[in-house]
């Protein structure tokens, strides 16, 4: 690489980021470079202070600078519904959509053999123990339509079971402005056992 150890670290650090390759961490490197005082700078202040200030919430997951985070103080939220979700993207998404007004859980992910995540990995125990204590009455699984998502759902409701907890699912199946002939088999097949 034409530079110093200093490019050559921001790009393998950028590599590491979603999304980007090497070839891509080079480009935004460069551009970062190139603007340093309008992007780079704010960028590590921003990136210092988040990193100084953002912890994970002690009692859903959530991250935020103060702990219990801003969902969980909110009073305006149906404290007997609770949402659970594999991480803070989930929740994030959950929260653009503006349609639950409920609270939340983040289990840390799901459920894995091949990556080796086992329950004791996650954060259900817990749940389980936040259904008790705080007179849970409806626990939504929003977690995803995949083969680990869905096994950690069937595995969280069965652990949720002697609570007597009601515990709903998502609905799968055609997606809003979708069109039948771009679906596949497997999310029209959900789409016509979840009909109604």
């Amino acid at each position: 690489m034409a530079g110093g150890p200093e490019i050559e670290r921001l790009v393998l650090l950028l590599a590491k980021l979603p999304g980007l390759g090497p070839r891509s961490a080079r480009r935004v490197a460069l551009f970062l470079l190139k603007r340093r005082a309008q992007v780079l700078e704010p960028l590590a202040a921003a990136m210092a202070d988040a990193a100084a200030k953002v912890r994970p919430c002690s009692r859903c997951g959530n991250l935020d600078t103060v702990d219990p985070c801003q969902l969980c103080r909110d009073d305006r939220r149906d404290g007997a519904i609770l949402c659970v979700v594999a991480d803070v993207a989930d929740l994030w998404a959950m929260e653009r959509s503006g349609a639950f007004l409920g609270r939340y859980h983040v289990l840390g992910g799901v459920l894995s053999a091949l990556d080796g995540v086992r329950p004791d990995d996650l954060a259900i125990g817990r749940l389980v123990d936040r259904v008790g204590a705080e007179g849970i009455s409806e626990v939504v699984l929003a977690l995803n339509a995949t083969v680990d998502g869905q096994t950690t759902a069937h595995y969280v409701a069965e652990r949720l079971e002697p609570t007597g907890v009601r515990v709903s699912r998502l609905a799968h199946g055609v997606p809003v402005g979708g069109e039948l002939d771009y679906l596949d088999e497997g999310t029209l097949a959900a789409a016509l056992k979840a009909r109604r």
